[in-house]
């Protein structure tokens, strides 16, 4: 009886010693699969945060979860769902590459519209302003309203608007649209004071 109870006492060891070695076997793959994924997860991290928000956060946390998993010395778990959860976070890259040309391109159209609308009117408006200028040069007393400080102010915009019009010109000849289009801003501001300043209808 004795004896039966001894070996009942060396099988539950010996059992207990599997059971560790086998968990000790699983840890290090468990911890190595976390680790790749975050790797995956860091180097997509830049444009995936900007550009594919929702499915960054969803592979995150799939991440919080492995590792709860595994501080719970649950390192079956953590390996049965580490492939399937690394396959995503390496699709990451890619996701948010195809997001960023999609943003780029919708970004590059909306410059090339707004554009067009410049070009359109930003010569129109320059020309009267320089026009009602040259009138009021040649007059010799100012309009009601008009002092000769808003003249002046007026003139100078309107110089500053025609300088900047040929850079934003030559901006979008080099096929820098982004800086014909901030140029052109600049220009439709300095023009649309000018024109409020000498009491026309400032586009």
């Amino acid at each position: 009886m004795k004896l039966r109870s001894v070996f009942a006492g060396f099988l539950s060891l010996v059992m207990a010693a599997v059971l560790l070695a086998g968990c000790a076997n699983q840890m290090e793959p468990a911890r190595k699969a976390i680790a790749d994924i975050e790797a995956a997860v860091e180097a997509a991290a830049p444009d995936a945060a900007q550009y594919i928000p929702d499915q960054l956060q969803a592979v995150t946390s799939q991440i919080t979860e492995l590792k709860m998993k595994f501080d719970q010395k649950d390192y079956k778990s953590v390996n049965a769902a580490a492939p399937a959860l690394l396959t995503q976070a390496q699709g990451l890259a890619a996701a948010a590459g195809t997001a960023k040309q999609a943003a780029e391109a919708a970004a590059l159209e909306a410059l090339n519209a707004e554009w067009g609308t410049l070009s359109t009117d930003l010569p129109a408006q320059l020309a009267a302003v320089t026009s009602r200028l040259a009138i009021l040069s040649k007059s010799k007393k100012l309009p009601a309203g008009l002092d000769r400080a808003t003249y002046d102010a007026a003139k100078s915009g309107a110089g500053e608007a025609a300088t900047l019009w040929e850079q934003a010109s030559a901006a979008q000849a080099a096929g820098n649209v982004e800086q014909a289009v901030t140029s052109g801003r600049q220009v439709k501001e300095k023009l649309n004071a000018a024109m409020a300043g000498l009491g026309m209808s400032a586009g």
